[in-house]
């Protein structure tokens, strides 16, 4: 059984993918945060505070850092647990601190004024991203994404196919911005109260625990790729790698979202004080 010291394992760590489209997309992200960031900052300077900078910044390196560093590649050929790392931080926590970034004024700012008219004028992608954000359909999607790409028919072939494995990345993205945009609520729009945004996080932790427990105990591997794989990195058995897996999401899972929904329990206490002064979530 070959370990980390071989030489193939040792190149591995170097494998930066430098993806030119990640790396534009992440470029181009962090420019509208800057305008929108300095033409709020000149305004209100107490709305676009310099926390904000350090919060976005986190959640785009989080999100590039995924697919471009070598967890990528360890995650394509070698560990699972690696690829559901890798997931988590791309569609759960990387999104989550950038919307926690623009939340407020900031999230208005956020596309370029010459950009933002025309959009909005577009009655079509309105009336289509108000669909998406309904809760229900949301949460759907969300849940058909995680589940769907989980079915080893699906999740071997995405490894072996990279333009389905990019599919597979962007849907992870996609259908993460959507539900921690109403867990976040960005733009203050109040598709869903308080409490209604404490009933999803409970949803989605419960769905997530779910999927989580499938793989913690689970009795044997379900995926090809890393069965058939003969060099076992950190020694770990697919078995034991595939239980692995579970623990990274459920652990991931029960920090973002716990994290979440203690905060909105902290503020739907505090609104149900008489006289309390409402606080913006």
């Amino acid at each position: 059984m070959t370990t980390l010291a071989a030489t193939a394992s040792d190149d591995l760590w170097k494998a930066w993918s430098f993806d030119p489209l990640v790396l534009a997309a992440a470029a181009v992200a962090v420019a509208f945060f800057g305008q929108g960031w300095r033409r709020l900052h000149r305004r209100r300077p107490e709305l676009a505070p310099w926390s904000r900078w350090p919060l976005f910044l986190a959640g785009v390196a989080i999100v590039v850092l995924g697919i471009v560093s070598p967890l990528d590649a360890i995650a394509e050929e070698y560990l699972q647990s690696a690829h559901m790392l890798q997931h988590v931080l791309i569609a759960d926590l990387g999104v989550a601190l950038a919307l926690v970034a623009v939340r407020g004024p900031l999230s208005m700012f956020f596309l370029p004024r010459d950009l933002l008219a025309p959009l909005a004028r577009m009655q079509r992608l309105r009336r289509l991203l108000s669909f998406l954000l309904r809760p229900r359909v949301a949460v759907a999607l969300w849940l058909a994404v995680l589940v769907a790409w989980h079915v080893p028919a699906l999740y071997d072939a995405a490894l072996r196919h990279p333009l389905l494995h990019r599919v597979e990345h962007l849907s992870f993205v996609l259908v993460g911005a959507l539900v921690w945009t109403l867990l976040v609520d960005p733009a203050g729009q109040g598709r869903l109260s308080v409490n209604g945004r404490i009933g999803l996080a409970v949803v989605m932790l419960w769905m997530g625990q779910l999927l989580a427990y499938a793989l913690v105990f689970s009795f044997h591997p379900y995926y090809d790729v890393y069965t058939e794989q003969p060099e076992r990195l950190f020694g770990l058995s697919p078995l034991g790698d595939q239980k692995l897996a579970g623990v990274v999401m459920m652990t991931e899972q029960l920090l973002t979202l716990g994290l979440a929904l203690a905060l909105l329990l902290l503020v739907a206490r505090r609104r149900a004080v008489p006289g309390a002064t409402p606080e913006p979530v």
